[in-house]
């Protein structure tokens, strides 16, 4: 018997919580079958199985957190003995380049395509056609009833996203209509009932936790007159390029800080995580290259991740690696904050709702739409002087025309 351990999944956390398993004792699998989900920091993926064989036992149930390298699952393996199992165990092959889903880190893989062939209620012979669908939409229908075999993706090319098993579960003989307007919640608890963080709010927790222990904050606030805009739109595009101006005038908050050696280092690249506001939790994807892209290109990608991140698809490569962070904020509600800096980052800059405000000019006065903005650093490696020119090239940037 193999026992195979919950890996490294690549995101800085020591655990991971398991969503659903695709697989149940006593089913036969194969190399790179879908054996489970799992959500760690702010991504759903799916482990893969890395032996072809007979599963055993598994160590922890749907819901359960579970730490890395603990066991997770175990296998008669196929055509091996223990010892030899072992050995394959201890060389892994590495994931290719192009695996975009799934787990960080090295695994055994094949080159057969991903097929979830095990089915509740039938043989592990039994082979279904495959439904693409999110890992999270999956576990979704699961709790919900809903035959996701049955349901229509709305997705790219087809896929199911959470949406669409909301919609389907939302029918008289299953589920209560809602209001229209209304935020779904899929299990309220009595009121004073104590909730354990999962998921997106869990991974915040230990990113704001790092934040209060291992930066020296500070914030300083200006406004950005936009009186001149031509066009009043493409308000994150704008924002995009001035955070890319405001790394070329000031390379020192395009960084990393390492807080232990005391050593930075300054990136020449500029790869901007964007705050997305989801019914889950907050989610960070990156927006990769922002100095290098046409407004079309920057806005076709901000569209792309944001529904990714409402629909809970979003890979562990698109939120990780960021060389400082935009927090759009305004767009909901308030002028200033003091946005945390996610180390190893230095710096973070928010932007606030949108006013008019009365402005002198020429002797008179005005009424000017004007943008908030709170630029928040790292005060251990970034000087006063270093934010304050960092936020002058990001003004200057927003006050051109176009």
């Amino acid at each position: 018997m193999t026992t195979f351990n919950l890996p490294d999944l690549g995101e800085g956390l020591a655990e991971a919580e398991i969503v659903a398993w695709h697989v149940k004792v006593g089913d036969a699998v194969t190399i790179d079958q879908p054996m489970l989900s799992v959500e760690t920091a702010k991504a759903v993926v799916e482990v893969p199985s890395p032996y072809t064989g007979i599963v055993r036992a598994l160590h922890a149930e749907a819901g359960a957190v579970v730490e890395t390298g603990k066991p997770l699952i175990d296998f008669d393996v196929q055509g091996e003995t223990a010892a030899g199992s072992a050995a394959a165990a201890s060389k892994p092959q590495a994931r290719k380049a192009d695996d975009s889903g799934t787990v960080v880190g090295n695994m055994p893989t094949s080159d057969e395509e991903l097929v979830e062939t095990a089915i509740a209620g039938r043989s592990g012979a039994a082979v279904r056609d495959r439904v693409r669908a999110a890992p999270a939409a999956r576990a979704l229908a699961r709790r919900a009833g809903v035959d996701i075999e049955q349901v229509t993706g709305s997705g790219r090319g087809g896929l199911v996203t959470l949406d669409d098993v909301m919609n389907a579960s939302q029918v008289p003989a299953r589920r209560p209509a809602v209001d229209a307007g209304a935020r779904p919640s899929f299990a309220p608890l009595p009121t004073g009932e104590s909730e354990r963080l999962r998921g997106p709010r869990r991974a915040m927790a230990h990113s704001m936790s790092l934040s209060r222990d291992q930066v020296a904050s500070c914030t300083i606030f200006d406004d950005a007159d936009l009186h001149g805009w031509i066009r009043r739109s493409d308000y994150t595009v704008r924002l995009l390029r001035a955070v890319a101006a405001g790394c070329r005038a000031e390379p020192a908050l395009n960084a990393w800080y390492d807080g232990e050696s005391q050593s930075r280092r300054l990136l020449a690249r500029v790869d901007v995580a964007v705050a997305v506001d989801t019914s889950e939790g907050l989610m960070v994807p990156v927006v990769r290259d922002v100095a290098n892209r046409s407004p079309a290109e920057l806005r076709n990608d901000v569209a792309r991740l944001k529904a990714a991140a409402q629909a809970r698809t979003l890979s562990p490569e698109e939120l990780k690696d960021f060389t400082i962070l935009l927090s759009n904020f305004g767009t909901i509600a308030g002028r200033y904050a003091t946005p945390l800096v996610a180390p190893p980052a230095v710096a973070i800059l928010g932007a606030g709702s949108l006013k008019h405000d009365v402005v002198a000019v020429m002797g008179g006065i005005e009424a000017h739409l004007r943008m908030p903005l709170s630029l928040s650093f790292d005060h251990r490696c970034v000087t006063g002087g270093d934010g304050a020119r960092f936020l002058a090239a990001v003004i200057k940037d927003l006050e051109q025309p176009d």
